[in-house]
């Protein structure tokens, strides 16, 4: 292979990396504009409205704030049967998601942590990993990404 032929070749790559690129780009905005919009609407809309504000007087992963869970539970399981970036969503949890799925979600935590007068994004990451199953590495990799949104 001459210089010449290398160029090209790379140029060819890049356009490659672009195009799948762009896929991950489309499906991340799709995911932005319909991003629970099942809320909007029963059985979801009234069990959220009353229990929110609770929601946000609590300590994510407490006894209260699990508490407030198993009250929800009927709406609870409609959201996440119909919304993709929650770990319930999927018979093997995180296992199941995409990188797609996995980014949303991350993006989900970190503007919940915002709800919650105590809201940690690094303490929830770490009581997620607890309660989902996931690797010390993933785990990481949520905090390295979090920066991005400092």
């Amino acid at each position: 292979m001459n210089k010449f032929e290398t160029i090209c070749d790379t140029y060819k790559h890049k356009q490659f990396v672009t195009k799948y690129m762009n896929i991950v780009i489309e499906k991340l905005i799709s995911k932005s504009f319909f991003h629970d919009n099942s809320k909007i609407e029963d059985p979801e809309l009234s069990v959220f409205t009353e229990f929110t504000p609770k929601l946000a007087n609590s300590t994510y992963g407490s006894e209260e704030y699990n508490g407030f869970l198993k009250e929800m539970n009927v709406a609870l399981i409609h959201h996440y049967a119909n919304n993709r970036h929650h770990p319930e969503h999927f018979p093997n949890g995180i296992k199941d998601m995409d990188l797609i799925d996995l980014i949303e979600m991350l993006c989900d935590w970190k503007a919940s942590t915002l709800r919650h007068k105590d809201g940690n994004i690094l303490l929830s990451i770490d009581k997620n990993q607890e309660r989902f199953g996931y690797s010390s590495e993933l785990s990481q990799v949520f905090k390295n990404t979090i920066k991005l949104f400092e």
